[in-house]
């Protein structure tokens, strides 16, 4: 099959220098992004229903960009001065470097996961006697908890944000070659904007298990899968697929 256009389910990336952007170039093809979610986050009061005591928990878990975002804005809208001594455990270098958009890096306790929390277990049981506090969107992955659970620690979390459906009605009769997920979330808007869907010759690929899982309850084909020993990235995933 002859791939000439692909719909990334995210927004655009900001560098110009993007894995993706290499793949347009190199194979002339066409790709498009369009987020197929959206984040809104709780106000304070909503906030305060759920009776988070945010001076309780001397270590942050923080799982994505968002996270890091609507934690520092409802600390703020709350007036509750995050304590210079907090610790903050990310799920990634990503998440860590956005981090510094808020606190001085070198000036605070950060310890980076590589995209999960399991290598950082010494340091979780290190200060088991402390509370952890991870921000959701209200779902969290179930390996996430199974890990932070595994850790027998003190730790809760709190609904700081919402992730909601975006509307895609303009991409009713637009046909892309690929469309690629990155959550199981991407997988049920595909289906709540368009109930009829079918998939015919259009290939999916797909970020992770609980997003392949989605897909397949949703008796959806996997084309393209990642990460994987061969292909981390996403990318890289799709250019294997277009070199085979």
């Amino acid at each position: 099959m002859s791939i000439k256009t692909i719909l990334i389910s995210q927004p655009e990336p900001t560098s110009e220098n993007s894995p993706y952007s290499k793949l347009i170039r190199k194979y002339k093809i066409k790709i498009d992004y369009r987020p197929f979610i959206h984040v809104e986050g709780l106000t304070a009061k909503e906030v305060r229903t759920q009776k988070v005591d945010f001076s309780k928990f001397q270590n942050i878990i923080l799982t994505s960009r968002n996270a890091v975002d609507h934690f520092f804005r409802i600390t703020e809208d709350m007036r509750f001065k995050v304590p210079d001594q907090t610790k903050y455990f990310c799920q990634s270098e990503a998440v860590a470097y956005y981090l510094q958009k808020y606190v001085v890096y070198r000036k605070r306790k950060i310890y980076v996961g590589n995209n999960n929390f399991k290598d950082l277990e010494p340091i979780f049981t290190k200060f088991n006697k402390e509370k952890f506090l991870v921000p959701t969107s209200g779902s969290l992955n179930p390996d996430i908890i199974r890990t932070l659970d595994s850790f027998e620690i003190s730790w809760d979390r709190a609904q700081l944000f919402k992730t909601l459906v975006s509307d895609l009605s303009d991409l009713r009769n637009v046909y892309y070659d690929i469309l690629v997920f990155f959550s199981p979330l991407g997988i049920e808007s595909l289906f709540k904007n368009f109930p009829d869907f079918k998939q015919n010759k259009t290939l999916i690929a797909v970020y992770g298990n609980t997003t392949e899982e989605a897909a397949i309850a949703k008796s959806l084909r996997i084309d393209i899968k990642a990460p994987n020993e061969v292909a981390p990235s996403m990318a890289m995933a799709i250019e294997k697929y277009l070199k085979s």
